[in-house]
């Protein structure tokens, strides 16, 4: 399991994701889930994956190559797509495809669905949002609902509810996602550090690094103990039922 998120607001995106992989409680390993795809001047394009791991990869491969665009009979790629959309939707093709090649070796208990997060931005374009499902559709993230996720998604939705808004300032929107992902990592223990941050800024193409944040980043544990503490308070401040 995994958990991946991607949040839209006025000034930018901000993707999340942690790198932990397993297959059974005594197999667990790390792997770069959220990687810079494409970054030459005109375009940043960046990716989020969840669940199975040889069908993203296998889709990744594919995309390096080319994927065939049905509606101009051309190989897409990251580099040659015309906008973020466009990307997204070459992923799906390439996740459909990829997919479906595994689907022979389908056993009880394996599956090779897959989902990404796709974010970016490519020429005068503002950064934008898609989540790419398993079946090869996408949809977009909006100003309504500004994040989108993947993976073990429940534990961290609570807070992305209540505090999050397509106004909220990009530290603002950062710390909300290290909430978000402190609340899953201490409920399920299948999604752990390091967790892998990029931030890309309306107008930028190019420059920003994915920031990788260990289980003794002092910010990360600060806020962890900060939040343990606001809620225990806050718990304490209501008053007890009277029934």
């Amino acid at each position: 399991m995994t958990y991946c998120l991607g949040m839209l607001v006025e000034d930018g995106l901000v993707m999340l994701a942690d790198t932990r992989t397993n297959a059974g409680v005594d197999n667990i390993s790390t792997y770069r889930k959220l990687r810079i795809v494409a970054n030459p001047p005109d375009r940043l394009v960046a990716i989020a994956s969840a669940g199975s791991l040889s069908t993203t990869q296998a889709a990744m491969q594919r995309l390096e190559g080319g994927v065939l665009n049905p509606e101009t009979g051309e190989l897409d790629t990251f580099l040659t797509v015309p906008s973020i959309f466009a990307a997204a939707l070459a992923a799906g093709r390439a996740i459909r495809m990829s997919r479906d090649a595994l689907s022979g070796l389908q056993q009880e208990n394996v599956n090779f669905d897959a989902t990404l997060l796709i974010g970016g931005a490519v020429g005068d374009e503002p950064p934008r949002l898609f989540l790419v499902y398993a079946a090869g559709n996408v949809i977009e993230c909006g100003p309504d609902t500004p994040y989108l996720q993947i993976g073990e998604t429940k534990y961290g939705k609570p807070i992305l509810d209540r505090a999050l808004r397509h106004s909220c300032p990009i530290p603002e929107a950062i710390k909300i996602a290290l909430i978000s992902f402190d609340s899953t990592m201490r409920s399920n223990l299948a999604v752990g550090p390091p967790l892998d941050l990029l931030v890309i800024r309306n107008g930028q193409r190019g420059g920003e690094s994915v920031r990788r944040i260990t289980d003794d980043d002092e910010y990360f544990r600060d806020l962890a103990r900060r939040w343990s503490e606001a809620l225990a308070h806050a718990r304490a401040e209501i008053p007890d039922p009277t029934y």
